[in-house]
Parts: C-alpha cells; sequence; structure tokens
C-alpha cells in the first residue's frame, strides 16, 4: 500500500513539474521577446515583471520534479512515517495541477497582450510621425542657398494634427527665383494632401509658364477638376527675374504681401479669386522694378488673424514691423513677426502659421 501511495504521489509530482514547465517555458518565450525589445533590461518594468514570472514558475517546475524524483526512490524503502508525510504533500500538488494549467493560459495571454501593446505603441508613433513628415514636405525646416538671395522662414502648427499651409522657394530658371505661398481651407489629412498636391503641381506649371498668372489658371483648372467639395486655396506667386531686374506676382485671393522697395512698403493683393472656386476663373500677374535689397514678406492667415480679445494682429502690424527694421535679415523678421504675433495673443495661435520672407542681395 505505501508504495502504491509514493508512486501515486511521483506521478502527481511530476505531472505538476510538467505543467509548471510549460508555463515557464512560455515565460521563457516571452521574457526573449521583451529583452529583445527594450534598450535598458535593468530599468523596463515589463521585462522585470517578466522575468519574475519566469523565475516564479521554473521554481514550481524544479520543486515538484525534486518531489517526484524523491517520491519514487523513497517508495522502496520500508518506512510508513516517509509514505504519511509525502500523502500531505499531495494535496498541494494536486492544486499546483489546477492552477499551473491558469498559469499557462496568463502566460500565453501575456505574450499575446505584449504583441498587441508593442503594435498599438507602434500605430501611435505613426500617427505621431505622419503630421511630422507632411509638414516636412510642405513647409520644410531647411531651405537650399539661393546665390543672390537671402531667404528665411518659419513655421508654426496650430491646434490642427495636420496642417493646410505651405510655402516654397526654388529656382525656374538660371536667372528666375520663384516663392510661392498657401493656405487651403480648412485641417486634416484631407487638407494637407490638398496642399501637397497644389504645392508639386505648381513647380510644374511655372516651370512651363513664364507669367505667374498662367500657371495658377492651369493649377486652377487641375485642382478643380478633382472635385474636393468645400475646399479653396489661398496662394500668392512671387517670380524673382534677375536678369530683367522685376519682380512678378499673382495672387488667388491670398492676405496681401508685402514689398519693401524705394524705401517704401507696398502690399501685393490679390490678382484673381480663391482656387477651386471656378475652373475657369482668370488671374493677372502684376510686375514691379526689382533692386538690391528689395525683399518680400509672405504669410498665412493664421498670421493676421491671431487675437487679442476680438482684436486681430492684422496687416498693419505686419507693415510696421517691416518699416521698424527694413534691413533685418529674413531669418530675424519672420521669427520675429511671429513672436510678435505670439506675444499679441497671449502665448496662444490656434491656426497654423507660416512666413517667408526673400530679399534679394
Amino acid at each position: 500500500m505505501k508504495t502504491v501511495i509514493l508512486v501515486g504521489l511521483g506521478i502527481v509530482f511530476l505531472v505538476a513539474a510538467f505543467g509548471w514547465a510549460r508555463s515557464a517555458r512560455y515565460r521563457r518565450r516571452f521574457l526573449n521577446n521583451v529583452e529583445h525589445d527594450v534598450e535598458n533590461t535593468q530599468e523596463d518594468s515589463a521585462y522585470r515583471l517578466a522575468q519574475s514570472a519566469f523565475r516564479k514558475e521554473l521554481h514550481s517546475a524544479l520543486l515538484y520534479g525534486a518531489l517526484s524524483f524523491a517520491s519514487f526512490l523513497t517508495a522502496a524503502s520500508n518506512d510508513d512515517r516517509v509514505a504519511m508525510v509525502y500523502a500531505i504533500a499531495g494535496v498541494p500538488a494536486l492544486i499546483s495541477i489546477y492552477w499551473s494549467r491558469g498559469a499557462i493560459r496568463e502566460a500565453r495571454l501575456s505574450r499575446q497582450r505584449f504583441f498587441l501593446e508593442k503594435r498599438a505603441e507602434e500605430a501611435l508613433q505613426q500617427e505621431d510621425f505622419a503630421p511630422k513628415a507632411w509638414a516636412s514636405r510642405l513647409a520644410p525646416d531647411a531651405l537650399p542657398d539661393f546665390t543672390g538671395f537671402e531667404v528665411g522662414r518659419v513655421y508654426e502648427a496650430g491646434s490642427g494634427l495636420m496642417a493646410g499651409d505651405f510655402f516654397d522657394v526654388y529656382r525656374v530658371g538660371d536667372t528666375r527665383l520663384a516663392a510661392v505661398i498657401g493656405d487651403v481651407a480648412g485641417h486634416g489629412i484631407e487638407s494637407s494632401i490638398t496642399a501637397f498636391q497644389a504645392k508639386y503641381l505648381l513647380r510644374v506649371f511655372l516651370r512651363q509658364f513664364r507669367d505667374p498668372a498662367q500657371a495658377l489658371e492651369e493649377l486652377n483648372q487641375q485642382m478643380a477638376e478633382m472635385d474636393r467639395g468645400e475646399e479653396f486655396i489661398s496662394m500668392i506667386v512671387v517670380v524673382f527675374d534677375t536678369e530683367a531686374g522685376t519682380l512678378r506676382y499673382a495672387s488667388a485671393g491670398h492676405p496681401a504681401g508685402w514689398l519693401w522697395h524705394a524705401s517704401e512698403v507696398q502690399p501685393l493683393r490679390a490678382t484673381g479669386p480663391l482656387l477651386m472656386l471656378d475652373p475657369g476663373a482668370q488671374y493677372f500677374s502684376k510686375e514691379i522694378p526689382l533692386a538690391s535689397d528689395d525683399f518680400v514678406l509672405l504669410y498665412t492667415d493664421g498670421l493676421t488673424e491671431a487675437r487679442s480679445g476680438d482684436e486681430l494682429f492684422g496687416e498693419e502690424r505686419i507693415a510696421m514691423a517691416i518699416r521698424r527694421d527694413p534691413g533685418a535679415a529674413p531669418e530675424v523678421l519672420t521669427k520675429g513677426l511671429l513672436e510678435e504675433a505670439r506675444d499679441f495673443a497671449n502665448g496662444l495661435i490656434d491656426d497654423d502659421v507660416a512666413i517667408l520672407a526673400v530679399r534679394r542681395s
């Protein structure tokens, strides 16, 4: 009878050891996954919890394995008291067998949850990265050097996740430089995609047509055909021609740009309607003489519409900032204007703001 009891206990212990060993194996796999994905394992809480769970279940497997081995060895002895001790130990062993089934399930769930949380974190990182990636295309942090010109720009996102403001500066010929700024109505991914399309389509049309008004007409026709519902675009295009000594601009319903020329500040007002309102809309250009140290300041309406109570920052404050220091570097001027608008609005500007300044040196 004693031998039967001890052999039975040995089998119970062996089953318990096998159950905890399976759970420990899953915990070990999970621990390896966590260890592979974290940089500092000593400080990562997920790694330390996984390591602790693995150690506990490995300990249980080793303990019951040792008890099973001892039971089989003791079965050959003639000491009935030893058999009674092992009989009592069988009670927690039976409970442990039941618990080990749950432990295996928990180990699998922990591993699955880890990968789900990892994928969720990656998705959130992509969501954070997407607006930055779009913004870097629409309003780049760095621009190439353009011989004969100084360029300054600044951009600040408002409360929207995706921006519809954009600017661009690029060569359209050996002696011609284009400066563009625009704003798509609304916020979100749709406005950002429209801005991206308009920006790069305009590059094509400005190389095809020397007149910025013709380029705007072609752009308007192409964008209007996309049928984007309530979307529309304001935009101003300025082309500097150093060979002809002129500046030619066209504006599609955009807030007035400002030109510093002959010691005066001149507004560059709209020369046609907003883009995407009417496929057949007409635009015209204006040409102005261009001298050394002349410069153009362009911006989106987030600057003029910065609020202090019911009062707007407005166009005149921008013109005054130019008059105060017309010799300021474009980079200094753009950043200074943004700071002035931010101070005016008590640090809160809801809309996106893009400011671009180009000076002929």
